[in-house]
């Protein structure tokens, strides 16, 4: 008998031989599912005529995937993988998040911008309770036991957790007036090693700078770290107080940007852009509490 793409019975006796698998045994299988071993029996021997294949080699007391069995059991394993998914979210959509969600978020992209989303899905869903770690540490989401964690990067790894970008800035080079009247106005990035320079001591290289030209190519400059230190929020603050030149994605400095309180250096080179992702670990078995705050978080995150 021959598959037809229409059939009405096309997944007939599927769970049952995805079961039969994972059992090891139509007995194991027989106690999982509630039937007999004879009705067992009976759907995989018709689930092979409809199929016009074997996919068990039996005996008494062994049972094995043919070839053909195998390849069919990896499709049909995913597909009872897809569809119990589909009857979870089915489930959940109509279940509130309660419970302790858990998140990381480095703190001038909390401060900046996090405040509305998190005060928007504590008054959805008020039986949360919010573990918030504001930090610009590298947490790991699994370790570290988070639900889910804003990372901005310029590179993120590869990793099998979920990544979603959420946001996307510039990273500029800024100074303040004051400084510039003190120490002299850069006009190349080469210059920049006779200055004071402010540097985030998260990054691999805290104190190699990289600019861009408008022919695309890279220059890298090794500045001097009048400040090394681990929190863009003090960075910003120190090159406010006029200690050194500092490089800051614009998110973390735009209302003094907008207040004309920094200087923008080097505009003429092609500005290197952070990205700031939204992880969690699958979307497969998503919690309502992690999966209702990404629905809040992108939309009231504003457009990159």
């Amino acid at each position: 008998m021959t598959t037809n793409a229409k059939s009405t019975n096309l997944f007939d006796g599927v769970v049952i031989f995805t079961q039969v698998i994972t059992c090891g045994s139509f007995t194991a299988a027989a106690e999982s599912t509630g039937h007999s071993s004879s009705y067992i029996s009976k759907e995989i021997n018709k689930l092979e005529m409809r199929l016009g294949v074997r996919l068990l080699n039996r005996t008494t007391r062994t049972l094995s995937l043919t070839p053909e069995g195998k390849r069919y059991f990896e499709q049909c394993q995913q597909m009872v993988f897809d569809a119990q998914d589909a009857q979870s979210l089915l489930h959940q959509s109509n279940i509130s998040p309660k419970g302790i969600f858990r998140l990381s978020c480095p703190a001038s992209f909390a401060h900046g911008y996090m405040q509305d989303v998190l005060a928007e899905y504590l008054h959805l869903y008020p039986e949360v309770q919010l573990e918030l770690d504001i930090n610009d540490r590298h947490v790991d989401l699994i370790q570290d036991g988070f639900d889910l964690v804003i990372r901005a990067t310029t590179q993120l790894e590869e990793s099998s957790l979920i990544c979603r970008k959420i946001y996307s800035s510039k990273i500029q080079t800024v100074a303040t007036k004051s400084y510039l009247k003190r120490w002299g106005r850069p006009k190349t990035p080469e210059e920049l090693k006779d200055h004071q320079c402010i540097c985030y001591s998260n990054l691999k290289t805290p104190n190699r700078w990289q600019y861009q030209d408008s022919n695309g190519k890279n220059t890298f400059i090794d500045v001097h770290s009048k400040v090394l230190c681990n929190s863009s929020q003090m960075e910003l603050a120190m090159v406010m107080a006029g200690q050194g030149i500092c490089r800051l994605p614009a998110f973390t400095m735009q209302s003094e940007l907008d207040g004309g309180k920094l200087e923008i250096l080097f505009s003429e080179y092609l500005e290197q852009e952070v990205s700031v992702y939204a992880i969690y670990p699958s979307r497969k078995h998503l919690s309502p509490k992690v999966r209702c705050f990404i629905d809040v978080l992108t939309q009231k995150m504003p457009n990159y």
